[in-house]
């Protein structure tokens, strides 16, 4: 890059009286006389190329000014969170979006919560993304039409039939009095302990390693015991059917990671107060503050957050009214395109034709299920609670379509849990190997969030089939290294969606089989071995019936 410097020595060698003189001499020697039209043209090609180091001075100028200033926005977002509700905030440029969207503060920070609007919201408000929504909607009212002509048909009766929705969430009574009790004690619980624990760190009390031990291990008994075992015990012994199972557990997950999260946040606070004796004792959370977070969707705990002023109660309503779609629209997807296709499907011992036509037959109403768990979680059951809550950080996810990688897809699909998973699990991790073994810490990331997946699928679906453990740590992983940040340009989103849309058809093919195998093939006195070892690899049937 040029430099003023350059530009004066340019100036002084080709301008200077000693260069005019040689030139001079030249042409004296060579025609006798000094020819004017040279000396003219000479001066004016020096004079273009100082204009042409001048202009490209002041772009590059211009340019590191701009990156200055952008860090310095970027600095103050970190220092103090915008208060501007993002409701009310005025309209942002795309590249202050962009920057807003992808924010991350410095290492060593934890998570800057600011007000901002989730991306499909913003998405929506342009007429060509929301006419996709409405090809979905139009999907959805074709699969209605079509369950309507297929049972007028073969039945001949107009009415709509929704056994399996009541099957999915059979003994709801019992889901809703667990789901009480688990949040009862969470909000009672953990908070209590760490409101005695904190008392013993005032320096009245003696031997504060043994109450750090004591605490610590009632904590951990609570989390183990009382938070994870007892639901799980319920969901098992009473053999809820899959959609209320999932209520539970993954409530059950939800809460354990939001205690972790309230204790990890506020113990070292306490223990920093008691190493230095001159700052004074930090101030034990309210109870508010810590039922706010309870519901609030993050995972990660905040005395306060950026909030909105007012509550839009026709948005929520509206998110709401989505879920309930998506809950049905997922019906009309295992009723029109999975049950048909397995309750018929001969269960024989695995043979590679039937496989390989079941995976690309169930991609479709795979990847729809994604795109509907998405949309009815991470945009509308969020969006709706946050905007009751108030909760102005609406970064949910990210432009995890747009990825060419499966790192950035990993990092923005869900922010929640990631936010969770990168404070908690990787940079804990990092710490304390004192940052010498990154490698290993992010396979410990890996390794923790296949099996707490796993164990959502096991005890919700009643079998070990770890289908989705062996993608998250085999192919995952390996995705995660050879389609790694560096991978540009659209081949590479192609790829990654071509991998994304085969792992969902591997996934709802393998499950249902094993579901139908469970069913038609029952053990009656199974050993463990045999509880291990997939159905569906043994279980030899026909045609199945209902």
């Amino acid at each position: 890059m040029p430099t003023f410097s350059d530009l004066d020595s340019f100036l002084d060698g080709e301008c200077s009286p000693e260069h005019q003189q040689s030139n001079g001499e030249s042409h004296i020697t060579s025609n006798g006389k000094i020819e004017v039209e040279h000396v003219i043209s000479k001066k004016l090609q020096l004079k273009r190329k100082a204009e042409y180091l001048k202009s490209d001075l002041m772009r590059q100028f211009d340019s590191q000014v701009n990156d200055f200033m952008d860090s310095l926005i970027e600095e103050s977002a970190t220092l103090e969170p915008a208060p501007v509700p993002a409701v009310f905030s005025p309209p942002l440029s795309d590249k202050e979006r962009s920057k807003l969207r992808h924010f991350r503060p410095p290492h060593g920070q934890g998570k800057q919560f600011v007000s901002r609007r989730s991306l499909l919201d913003e998405l929506f408000e342009v007429n060509h993304i929301r006419t996709i929504y409405h090809m979905f909607i139009a999907l959805l009212i074709l699969f209605i039409l079509s369950t309507l002509v297929v049972d007028f048909i073969d039945e001949g009766r107009l009415v709509l039939d929704f056994n399996l929705l009541v099957y999915a969430f059979g003994q709801f009574p019992l889901v809703v009095s667990t789901w009480i009790c688990m949040f009862l004690s969470v909000l009672v619980v953990p908070y209590t302990l760490f409101h005695l624990w904190s008392q013993t760190q005032s320096g009245s009390y003696s031997h504060p390693r043994l109450y750090n031990f004591l605490f610590g291990s009632v904590f951990l008994i609570y989390q183990t015991l009382g938070l994870g075992l007892l639901p799980t015990y319920v969901v098992v012994t009473n053999s809820l059917p899959p959609a209320s199972c999932f209520i539970i557990i993954l409530e059950q997950v939800r809460l354990m990671m939001k205690v972790h999260s309230f204790v990890r946040e506020n113990v070292p606070r306490f223990l920093t107060g008691a190493k230095d004796k001159t700052s004074p004792d930090p101030a034990v959370p309210q109870v508010s503050q810590y039922l706010y977070f309870l519901f609030a969707p993050t995972l990660i705990y905040r005395d306060k957050y950026p909030r909105n002023p007012v509550i839009r109660w026709g948005y929520v309503a509206s998110k709401l009214l989505q879920v309930l779609g998506c809950l049905f629209y997922a019906y009309y997807v295992f009723v029109r395109l999975c049950i048909p296709q397995f309750r018929s499907i001969s269960l024989q011992l695995l043979n590679l034709r039937a496989m390989v036509l079941c995976v690309f037959n169930s991609i479709l109403p795979g990847v729809l299920i994604l795109f509907l768990g998405f949309f009815a979680f991470l945009h509308c059951w969020l969006n709706a609670f946050a905007e009751m809550l108030q909760f102005a950080d609406r970064m949910f996810y990210k432009d995890w379509w747009n990825s060419t990688s499966f790192a950035n897809y990993y990092r923005t699909w869900n922010v929640v849990v990631h936010d969770w998973l990168y404070y908690y699990v990787y940079r804990d991790f990092l710490w304390m190997s004192q940052k010498r073994f990154r490698p290993a810490a992010m396979l410990f990331v890996f390794t923790v969030s296949a099996v707490v997946h796993e164990y959502i699928l096991a005890i919700c679906f009643g079998f070990f089939y770890p289908v989705l453990f062996c993608l998250f740590m085999c192919f995952g992983m390996m995705f995660n290294f050879i389609l790694h940040d560096r991978r540009k340009g659209p081949i590479w989103n192609v790829i990654m969606w071509t991998s994304l849309f085969l792992g969902q058809g591997v996934i709802i093919c393998l499950y249902s089989q094993e579901w139908y195998a469970q069913r038609y093939c029952p053990l009656k006195e199974p050993s463990f071995l045999e509880l291990l070892k997939p159905r569906s690899w043994s279980c030899q049937r026909g045609l199945m019936g209902d």
